[in-house]
């Protein structure tokens, strides 16, 4: 089913607007039939149904509790309920350039601005250069109709989202995989932040969370990450201790040493 079908759900919505399907109980936003932006159980609206946003709250490995969290891209609002309601000693800014996805908020269940969460109608990418204020945790999930928004790709941005951390703060990213220039916008994120970077895919492949540190907080041993995982457990209605492993799993690729050639063959001598 696509656009123009008089059927489709979301005929008549120009192309790159943000509209809403529902179905099999579950409410979904879309720039176009093809991919779903953000998904919501009208049941459970503060459950994180897309895996990529549960991969993004791994964050909080390193960041137990962040006293500030600056977001790029609010969507249908999945990670904001969510940190707004677990999170109550941290203050949220939320930076959306769309009007039309912000529209959409009540529809999501979005919680009203309050003295804990700001929603600004902002470009991301100039927001995060000119912001005054410092923060403990930045989430990047910025997709438009043609896949991740291109100003928040580039050297600046990442260089700008390195600056817009506390000595300590962590860098969530909501990557697709399949973009011809994802290996170049990690690289980026590498050159950003002096190759502090943990690279975490999801299930299907489709997207990998880029998690990058401006100070030290990657520096946890397998125990230290462990033991974090199962204290999140017991706050939050998550499970992180697989997550855990996949990033000293990670790690341990990212710094095993290059196999050497003649370990890669057997050696046959002549007779």
């Amino acid at each position: 089913m696509n656009r123009n079908d008089a059927n489709s759900p979301w005929a008549g919505s120009a192309a790159g607007q943000p509209f809403v399907h529902e179905g099999d109980g579950v409410l979904t936003m879309h720039f176009d039939g093809a991919a779903v932006q953000s998904s919501m159980n009208p049941a459970r609206p503060l459950e994180l149904l897309l895996d990529y946003s549960r991969i993004m709250m791994g964050a909080l490995l390193f960041v137990p509790e962040p006293a500030s969290i600056g977001m790029i891209g609010l969507g249908g609002g999945s990670l904001v309920k969510y940190c707004h309601h677990h999170l109550h000693g941290a203050r949220i800014t939320v930076a959306e350039i769309s009007p039309d996805v912000i529209a959409l908020r009540d529809r999501f269940r979005i919680p009203s601005d309050d003295e804990r969460l700001e929603v600004l109608c902002v470009d991301g990418a100039d927001w995060v250069a000119q912001h005054d204020e410092t923060f403990d945790l930045l989430m990047v999930d910025g997709f438009d109709i043609g896949g991740q928004a291109s100003a928040l790709c580039t050297q600046r941005f990442y260089d700008d989202c390195f600056s817009a951390l506390t000595p300590n703060g962590i860098l969530a990213i909501n990557m697709h995989a399949c973009d011809a220039l994802h290996g170049a916008y990690i690289g980026r994120v590498r050159s950003s932040f002096a190759n502090s970077v943990s690279v975490v895919a999801t299930e299907d492949r489709v997207n990998e969370i880029v998690f990058a540190a401006r100070g030290d907080r990657f520096r946890l041993s397998e125990k230290q990450l462990h033991q974090r995982a199962c204290a999140l457990e017991q706050r939050l209605d998550l499970t992180f201790r697989w997550l855990a492993r996949a990033l000293v799993e990670g790690r341990r690729r990212e710094f095993a040493p290059p196999v050497r050639e003649s370990s890669r063959h057997t050696r046959m001598d002549d007779d």
